[in-house]
């Protein structure tokens, strides 16, 4: 009866077994985040109350279409942002930076605002998201906050606005966001940490974005 030899294994293939792992992870980690998935943390308060100041939240980066990373071109199309979407984005006066808004305008629609009251195509829009919790209203000429417009978003550009309305940095004060720079739509919140009550809001894990 012959007896079987086992070759021991050689530390340059457990080696390169490793290497290949490690890789495979990368490549599929970064095919998630470039094209599926991503992971966002809100720094400021400017989307109180649907976001609160450290909620992390995943973003779904697919929904509205592939794109070539970096390039920002559309390889293939699937649906644009709608009105009431809360999207992800590049900052367009720091493209450095990713910004959180909801959709509130689309090509060819009038937005205007009137001390405070958010007009759409000449129809006051009212949401259920937009709170107002200061009660000066401040002239057009002083700053756009409270009064502003009318403009028309042009073809594929987006105006945006948190829903702290007088607390928001957005499209009253800087211009549309373009259709290429959107990274993805809000969908889920994973994690929230209170940091002034050093505790975890577990109200708020799984909770869809809306």
């Amino acid at each position: 009866m012959k007896e079987t030899k086992l070759s021991p294994v050689k530390t340059k293939s457990k080696i390169r077994e490793f290497v290949e792992a490690i890789l495979t992870a990368f490549l599929i980690a970064a095919f998630i985040i470039s094209f599926v998935v991503q992971a966002f943390k809100i720094p400021s308060g400017s989307m109180i109350p649907t976001l609160l100041v450290g909620d992390h939240l995943f973003v779904n980066k697919f929904i509205y279409g592939v794109k070539i990373p970096y390039f920002r071109i559309t390889i293939i199309p699937i649906t644009d942002p709608k009105r009431g979407d809360v999207i992800v984005f590049i900052y367009p006066q720091d493209r450095s930076k990713d910004f959180i808004k909801r959709v509130i305008g689309t090509a060819g629609d009038k937005i205007e605002m009137k001390n405070k009251k958010l007009f759409i195509n000449d129809q006051v829009y009212t949401d259920t998201f937009g709170i107002y919790n200061d009660d000066a209203i401040y002239p057009a000429d002083a700053q756009p906050r409270d009064n502003f417009g009318p403009v028309t978003v042009p073809q594929g550009s987006l105006f945006v606005m948190g829903d702290n309305r007088d607390h928001s940095l957005d499209s009253r004060f800087w211009g549309f966001v373009d259709l290429k720079d959107v990274q993805g739509k809000a969908f889920i919140i994973y994690w929230s940490w209170d940091a002034e009550e050093k505790n975890v809001r577990w109200d708020r894990l799984a909770k869809l974005i809306k």
